[in-house]
Parts: structure tokens; C-alpha cells; sequence
């Protein structure tokens, strides 16, 4: 029996652990991700754009509201209430001074004719308010997608410097191994030795930064794309030289694409428009306001009675006859009253009202004025602001131009050190096997060389990044 519980027990630790594995490999699975996709995926998650998205909604409803302070108000007011003392009998208007149950209700209703087109005003400018809000979600997303391609742009020049790297600590350490040989063999001598192994060092510390700058933009990517367990493969772009040239374009046309594609611009155009219409809302206070309104009601009060009838009960004195004395006489009657009932009471007691109302400002310390002119003012400052991102804008495109040119440049002049250090490399090598150059002199040609080499990569991907960055500019998606 024990041994059979063993069993279990054992296999219950084998599920155990493999559920743990399976977690684990779910945990750091790798996904194949373009940068399309990893775009896709930052737009999807990131909260920053459903935090935008929230105040567009937040937008819609603050221009349904406008729209729907056109429509008239309805509204009801019942009440009940149990008065002791002197209190005021509704129902009579009459001051009473006993225990008294009252009831009163009424509705009413009102409808705005004209207010000097201020609801109209405020209609549009909740329109226009929705738009800059949409237009904010616009340039949260732009943001994102440019801080995705470049952290992807980033990620792809470190792993192929890496990769490089590599391969250059392998013919490093190649180096030292042959080195080694012939200084065993007396061939060489220990300085020799001790220069190829501090340039094994040198690239093994530049693999370390190089991996370093990797696991950085790895991360970043991770963060933005809302994606932290799994590890990416990134895909890679054709950077073959011969196909990466610029073409020339037409500066004048491309910028006036990138303005009307740019979010800051176009934030700063309908905040423009906002604040133009502030000042037509700002000014409708000026206007009188004619409203018509409506109301009915009725009451009950358990204080008051209803007349039923009466009778006699005899006569009252109510003079005499001059001279005679004699009493002048008149009946005198009884009245009845019993309950008035609570429906009868609302029937009875019912009343209606409907009438037209004028207000006209007469002079409000002068707050319609200090108003206006203060939607002046920031309109004046919104055309600033306005300004200001075109002129900005203006000067980023022209930087980009310039650093697009700057980039071929670089890359051109990256592919002629290249080949050059390549050919010093070839020679180098043959005088240093042939005893004609030290070490140290052979070490700096091998560290240029492959400083060449990781020069040309960034230089490719730089010169990649500025090229996508001016189609981007211009409306255009941001693909490899």
C-alpha cells in the first residue's frame, strides 16, 4: 500500500514539474516579429492611446449634452408633509394652527427661444473639441510608431554588430591560438603574445556592450509592444548596398504632405478653431434670452373640510326698530361639512400656467466684456501656438532632409573605409607572418578593420531609418 502510494505521490511530482515547463517555455516563447507587427501590437496595447480614446468618448458625450440643451426641460416636484403649529394650509392659503397633513405637486417645463445663438455656438464647439481629441489619439499613435521603428532599427543594427563581433572574437581568439604556437615554438615573443590577447579583451568587451545595447532595445521593444515574456526574432530588412540610395524628390511638395499629415499641426489647427469659436460663444452673452415656460399642479390638505348643507336652528337678533324697540330677526342655519376626499381635492384644486420670460442683460460688472476679450486673447496666443508647430515641423523635415543626405554620405564613405582597411588588413597580415611588422602595428590595422566593420553596419541602418522616417513624414506606413 505504501509502495503504491509512492507511485502516485511520484507522479504527481513528474505532472507537477512538467506543467512548470510547460508554463516556462508558454513564459519565454519565441515569436517571428516584423516590425509591422510589432507596431500592430503597441497599438493595440498601449494604454496611452486607450487613456486618448477614453477622452474622445468622454468628448462624444460632452457634445451629445450640447446638443440636447436645445431640447425643453421637463420636471415634476410631489411633496408631502405633516405640520404642527401655525403653519400655512396650501390648499387654502390660509394660516391654520393645528396638526396638519399636506400634499402638493406640480410640473414644469421650459424652452429656451433664443439666447443669442450660445447653444448653437457651444454645439460647434464641442465639435470641434471631438476632433482635437481624435487628432490627440492620432499623434499618440504616431509617437508610438516612431518610438517602435526606432527601437526595432536599433535592435537590428546591434544584433548584427554582435553577430560581427563574434565572428571577429572568433579570428581573435583564432589569432592568439597560432601565436601561442609559435611563441611555444620561440618564434614569437611575449609582447607579441600579450597584444593579441589584449585584443581578444578588446573585442570581448565590445561584444559586452554590444549585448548590453541589444538587451536594451530588446527591452524597450518589450515595454512598448506590451510583450514582456516573449523573446523576439526579429526580421531583417534587405540592406544590401546597392540598393540603398536615396532618390531625389521635390522638397516643396514633400513638406506641404508632411504638414497636413503632421498631429502636432493638427492639434494646433483645431485648438485655432476652438478658440475662434470661444469668442462667437463668448460674445452670444451679450443677447437677451426669451424662454417659454408651462407649469401645472395641484394640492390636498386632510385641514380642510367639504360643504355638504345646512339647516336651521333659529332665529339671530340682529337689530331693533326705532321708536318700537321691537327686534329684528333673522334665521339662523347650521352647516355641514364632512372629509374632502384626496381625489376630489386634486381635481378641484387643479391649476395650469404657460407664459413668456425676458431676460436682458443690463450691465453684469462688466463680465461679458473681460470675457470676450479674454477669448480673444487666447485665440491670439492659439495662432502662436499654431505657428510655432509648423515652423517647428519645417525645421525637423528640413533636419531629416539633411540628415538623410549626411546618412548616405556616411554610409558611401563607411563602404570605402571598409574595403580600404580590408586591404591594409590583407597586407598586414602577410608582413606580420612574415616578421615584417610587431604585433602592436598589426593589433591597431585588425582594430580598424573591425571598428570598419561595425561602422558600416550602424552607417546601413541609419541610413535605412532616415529614408523610412521621410516616407513616414509623408503619410506613409512604416514598413521593412
Amino acid at each position: 500500500m505504501s509502495c503504491h502510494n509512492g507511485i502516485i505521490s511520484a507522479l504527481k511530482s513528474v505532472f507537477l514539474i512538467c506543467c512548470l515547463l510547460m508554463a516556462s517555455l508558454r513564459g519565454f516563447a519565441q515569436y517571428n516579429l516584423p516590425l509591422t507587427d510589432a507596431i500592430d501590437s503597441a497599438l493595440k496595447r498601449s494604454l496611452l492611446i486607450k487613456q486618448a480614446e477614453n477622452n474622445v468618448a468622454l468628448a462624444i458625450e460632452d457634445l451629445k449634452q450640447a446638443r440636447y440643451n436645445k431640447l425643453p426641460s421637463f420636471a415634476a416636484s410631489p411633496q408631502a408633509s405633516i405640520n404642527w403649529g401655525r403653519s400655512l394650509d396650501v390648499s387654502t392659503y390660509s394660516f391654520i394652527n393645528q396638526r396638519v397633513s399636506l400634499i402638493n405637486g406640480s410640473i414644469s417645463t421650459q424652452f429656451t427661444l433664443f439666447q443669442g445663438g450660445q447653444l448653437r455656438q457651444q454645439v460647434l464647439e464641442n465639435k470641434l473639441i471631438l476632433e482635437a481629441g481624435k487628432s490627440a489619439v492620432t499623434k499618440v499613435k504616431y509617437d508610438l510608431i516612431l518610438n517602435v521603428a526606432t527601437t526595432y532599427t536599433s535592435a537590428l543594427a546591434s544584433e548584427d554588430m554582435l553577430q560581427t563581433a563574434k565572428q571577429q572574437l572568433r579570428l581573435a581568439q583564432l589569432t592568439e591560438e597560432n601565436v601561442r604556437k609559435s611563441f611555444d615554438a620561440g618564434n614569437k615573443s611575449e609582447a607579441d603574445l600579450a597584444q593579441v590577447q589584449a585584443q581578444v579583451i578588446k573585442v570581448e568587451l565590445n561584444i559586452a556592450d554590444l549585448q548590453n545595447q541589444l538587451d536594451v532595445a530588446l527591452l524597450t521593444l518589450r515595454q512598448l509592444t506590451e510583450m514582456p515574456n516573449v523573446t523576439f526574432l526579429l526580421s531583417r530588412p534587405d540592406t544590401a548596398l546597392s540598393k540603398l540610395k536615396s532618390t531625389s524628390v521635390d522638397s516643396v511638395i514633400l513638406i506641404r504632405k508632411a504638414i497636413e499629415n503632421n498631429p502636432d499641426i493638427n492639434i494646433a489647427r483645431r485648438n485655432l478653431a476652438i478658440r475662434q469659436q470661444r469668442i462667437k460663444r463668448a460674445k452670444s452673452a451679450y443677447y437677451p434670452t426669451v424662454s417659454l415656460f408651462g407649469s401645472a399642479g395641484t394640492n390636498y390638505s386632510d385641514a380642510r373640510t367639504l360643504l355638504t348643507g345646512s339647516r336651521q336652528t333659529g332665529f339671530d337678533t340682529i337689530g331693533t326698530v326705532n321708536g318700537t324697540n321691537q327686534s329684528v330677526l333673522t334665521p339662523a342655519y347650521r352647516n355641514n361639512y364632512s372629509g374632502y376626499p384626496l381625489i376630489r381635492q386634486f381635481a378641484d384644486n387643479f391649476y395650469q400656467s404657460v407664459g413668456v420670460s425676458l431676460q436682458i442683460p443690463i450691465f453684469s460688472k462688466l463680465s461679458n466684456r473681460i470675457n470676450v476679450t479674454k477669448a480673444k486673447l487666447a485665440y491670439i496666443d492659439a495662432q502662436f501656438v499654431e505657428q510655432l508647430a509648423v515652423s517647428n515641423f519645417i525645421k525637423i523635415f528640413n533636419q531629416a532632409i539633411t540628415d538623410i543626405k549626411f546618412a548616405e554620405k556616411r554610409l558611401r564613405a563607411s563602404e570605402k573605409n571598409l574595403k580600404a582597411t580590408e586591404k591594409v588588413l590583407l597586407v598586414s597580415d602577410k608582413r606580420y607572418k612574415a616578421g615584417l611588422i610587431g604585433a602592436i602595428e598589426y593589433n591597431t590595422v585588425l582594430s580598424d578593420f573591425n571598428q570598419a566593420q561595425l561602422d558600416l553596419i550602424q552607417a546601413k541602418y541609419v541610413f535605412l531609418f532616415r529614408l523610412k522616417i521621410i516616407d513616414y513624414y509623408s503619410g506613409n506606413m512604416l514598413a521593412f
